[in-house]
């Protein structure tokens, strides 16, 4: 009887207005758990950076995916997540050696796959291959944005992640968007049509 193989499947950084959104896909290996599997929103940095490296150890297999901010701006923040959740799992089946059988994703809905996929809602917090993706995808990210802070530091994304904060509004007023910013969302769109206004005067 061969065995089944489940992947579970997150993503980081739907909701910042600045770079890349992650996802992340982890097949767990039940001869090598790894233990404490969490939400990684409720882990501390620490601990998901030590899982992060736990999870590409002793997991039968994980992949990585991502859609930048150009294709967030081009197809929707949505479209975008369901293809970074896509490239995620197809990095996965090259390190599985074909696709999973069935893929649990986190949240209402589902990418499109050649596999069956089921979408749960708060998945993060019920399926440990769910947790695990979680953790992958933020640490992921996370270390994506410190590279962007180095790159622009007067935004502060080293603080806030590209996440909407007062921090991050202030400073889009001062220096206006850079090439990693999210031009479809409303805050920046606001402020790229501000100084459209102030150049034609």
């Amino acid at each position: 009887m061969s065995v089944i193989w489940i992947c579970g499947v997150d993503e980081a950084g739907r909701g910042p207005l600045a770079g890349s959104v992650v996802a992340g896909a982890v097949v767990l290996d039940p001869n090598n758990p790894i233990e404490g599997l969490r939400d990684s929103k409720v882990l501390s940095a620490s601990r998901r950076e030590f899982l992060f490296e736990q999870i590409q150890i002793k997991s039968k297999a994980w992949g990585l995916g991502e859609a930048s901010p150009g294709e967030i701006d081009q197809i929707n923040i949505l479209q975008a997540t369901m293809l970074a959740m896509r490239r995620a799992i197809e990095d996965l089946a090259v390190r599985l050696g074909g696709w999973p059988d069935k893929a649990l994703i986190d949240g209402n809905r589902c990418p499109e796959l050649p596999i069956d996929a089921e979408a749960i809602i708060k998945g993060d917090s019920k399926e440990p291959a769910i947790s695990a993706a979680s953790i992958l995808a933020k640490v992921t990210r996370d270390r994506q944005m410190m590279v962007l802070h180095g790159r622009f530091p007067q935004y502060g994304f080293a603080q806030h992640m590209g996440y909407p904060t007062a921090k991050h509004f202030a400073a889009l007023k001062e220096f206006g968007a850079c090439d990693e910013h999210r031009r479809t969302f409303s805050p920046v769109r606001n402020v790229l049509v501000a100084a459209n206004r102030l150049a034609k005067k």
